[in-house]
C-alpha cells in the first residue's frame, strides 16, 4: 500500500492538495485492518508525501518536491560523436525478462523455484545478518574478499575439478563476467591478439575489442577449439568443459595440444569454466594439467544460485589477483560482501553441493527427454555431433527454417528458446537456436518439443 501510494504521487495519479480517503474505506476496499492502514498514513507523512489536518484528514502534501526541467540545450548535444563506444548497440545474447509468462520457457540460466532451496538461503542469510558478522562485512574492505568464502571456493569447490590454489591466487567477482573485463584490462589491449571461439560466447569478444586487442577467431571441431601453430597469440579464451553454446566437451588430446602449444608459442589460457559444477563431464578443468601457470581459470556461483546473486571468481598466479584486486577497487571496491557471506554459510554448511546434485539429476533428465524425443518430434533439427548432456540443446534448423521466424510464431503459442545470432557469425544469422533446460517442467518439454515442431513444419511448408 505504501509503495502504491508513492508511486501514485509520484505519477500524479494523486494531486497536490487532494484528500485522501480515510483509513476506514481504505482498510475496506483493500480488506486489511484499520491500524495498518492508519501506520502507512502516519509514515508517509513523517516522509513528507502526505499532510494531516485536524479533525479533516489526510492531503496529498503540497511541498513535494519536484525535478527542474531540463535544459533544451542539453537535449542538442551530439552524444554519438561524443561516445568512444557503443556497447548498446552490440549483438547481446537476449533473453525474455518475462520468461515465467511463457508456458514452455526453454530459458537458459534461470532460476528454477522448483529445485532452489530457499529455505536454506534464508537460514545462511539469517545468519549472514547477525551482529558478529555484520561487523565485518558492513565495513569499508576496499579490496578484501570474505574470508570464509574465498575458504569455501578453496577447499570444497575447486579441488572438484582438479585445481588447488592459495588463498592469495583467488578473487571473488561479479560473475565470470567481471573476471573476463579484468583480464581484458590487465592482460590485453592494443597490440594484443586474443583468440575467442567462433561460435562462441559473444561476450569474451565484446570485451576483448573493446580493450582494443584484435580478437582472432577460434574454430571449433568435433574435439574443441582450434588453436593453429603459430597462432601470434597473446591469449586464448576459451570454454573446455563445455563449449559455448554447443557443449562440445573438449578431448584429453586437444587439451593437451592447447598447453603444449601455449608453452611454445608463449601465449596465455582464459579457460571460462562456466557450466563448472553441474557439467556432466567428470574431467577436470584444463587448469588441473597446467604445469606452467599459463591458465586462468574463470568459475562462478550465479549459475548454480541465481543470476542476480551475481558471484564469480578467478584463479590466477598471485601477482594477477594482486592487480586485480586494486583493478576492481578502481571499479566498485569489493563484490557485495553480504552476499559473499550468506554464499558462504550455504557452502559450509552443506546445502551448495546438495543442490549442484538435484541440479545435476534434474538437467540430466530434461536432456535425456529432448535427446528421445527429438528426432521424432522435430525432425530435421541437427544436433552438434557428438552432443554432449548439458543445461541446453544447440541446434541447428531445418532447411527453409529461419530461427528468427520461428522465435516470433512460437513465442505466439506460448513458447520462448535463446536465439542462436549472438553466439555466430552475421553470415549465419537465422540457422541455429538454443533450447535452455534450466526451468521448463519435465513434463512440458514433449508438449513443447511437439508444437516447436509444428510450427517449423508450416514455416517450411
Amino acid at each position: 500500500m505504501r509503495r502504491a501510494l508513492i508511486s501514485a504521487i509520484a505519477t500524479g495519479q494523486l494531486a497536490p492538495g487532494q484528500k485522501v480517503q480515510s483509513t476506514r474505506m481504505f482498510a475496506d476496499k483493500l480488506g486489511i485492518a484499520r491500524n495498518t492502514v492508519a501506520a502507512v498514513f502516519e509514515e508517509l507523512a513523517m516522509r513528507g508525501y502526505l499532510e494531516a489536518k485536524p479533525r479533516r484528514g489526510y492531503y496529498i502534501s503540497t511541498d513535494l518536491p519536484t525535478g527542474k526541467p531540463q535544459s533544451e540545450a542539453a537535449s542538442e548535444l551530439d552524444w554519438n560523436s561524443r561516445l568512444l563506444h557503443h556497447p548498446s548497440q552490440l549483438n547481446h545474447i537476449r533473453k525474455p525478462l518475462n520468461w515465467q509468462d511463457y508456458k514452455y520457457p526453454f530459458a537458459y540460466g534461470q532460476v528454477d523455484p522448483s529445485l532452489f532451496p530457499l529455505n536454506a538461503w534464508r537460514a545462511s542469510s539469517r545468519d549472514m545478518l547477525g551482529r558478529a558478522a555484520v561487523s565485518w562485512w558492513g565495513a569499508d574492505r576496499a579490496i578484501d574478499d570474505d574470508p570464509m568464502l574465498i575458504k569455501q571456493i578453496q577447499t570444497q569447490i575447486l579441488p572438484d575439478r582438479g585445481i588447488y590454489a592459495r588463498p592469495e591466487e583467488i578473487i571473488v567477482t561479479l560473475g565470470a563476467q567481471e573476471g573476463l573485463y579484468l583480464i581484458s584490462q590487465l592482460l590485453a589491449g592494443p597490440g594484443k591478439r586474443v583468440g575467442c571461439e567462433v561460435p562462441g560466447y559473444p561476450d569474451s569478444s565484446f570485451i576483448f575489442d573493446l580493450s582494443g586487442s584484435e580478437v582472432t577467431p577460434l574454430a571449433i571441431d568435433k574435439q574443441g577449439a582450434v588453436i593453429p601453430p603459430n597462432s601470434g597469440l597473446d591469449l586464448a579464451v576459451l570454454t573446455p568443459g563445455a563449449h559455448c553454446p554447443s557443449m562440445t566437451v573438449m578431448s584429453g588430446k586437444r587439451r593437451d595440444q592447447v598447453l603444449n602449444a601455449a608453452r611454445q608459442d608463449d601465449f596465455l589460457v582464459v579457460e571460462d569454466d562456466y557450466e563448472g559444477d553441474v557439467s556432466f563431464v567428470k574431467d577436470l578443468a584444463l587448469k588441473s594439467r597446467d604445469k606452467d601457470g599459463r591458465v586462468l581459470y574463470l568459475g562462478t556461483l550465479s549459475k548454480i544460485l541465481a543470476p542476480g546473486v551475481r558471484l564469480g571468481y578467478l584463479v590466477a598466479p598471485e601477482p594477477v589477483i594482486q592487480e586485480a584486486r586494486w583493478l576492481r577497487r578502481l571499479i566498485h571496491r569489493s563484490a557485495p560482501l553480504n552476499n559473499q557471506r550468506a554464499a558462504a554459510i550455504f557452502l559450509a554448511e552443506g546445502h551448495y553441493h546438495a543442490l549442484v546434485r538435484k541440479l545435476r539429476t534434474s538437467h540430466q533428465d530434461r536432456w535425456e527427454r529432448v535427446m528421445e524425443n527429438l528426432p521424432k518430434l522435430m525432425p530435421g533439427f541437427r544436433t552438434p555431433d557428438p552432443c554432449h548432456c548439458g543445461r541446453s540443446v544447440w541446434l541447428e534448423c531445418p532447411d527453409g527454417v529461419d530461427a528468427r521466424d520461428l522465435f516470433t510464431a512460437a513465442g505466439k503459442a506460448g513458447i520462448t528458446f535463446e536465439s542462436g545470432d549472438p553466439f555466430v557469425p552475421p553470415d549465419q544469422a537465422g540457422r541455429f537456436l538454443r533450447l535452455g533446460l534450466s526451468v521448463i517442467n519435465t513434463d512440458l518439454i514433449v508438449p513443447g518439443m511437439k508444437k516447436l515442431g509444428e510450427i517449423a513444419d508450416n514455416l517450411a511448408a
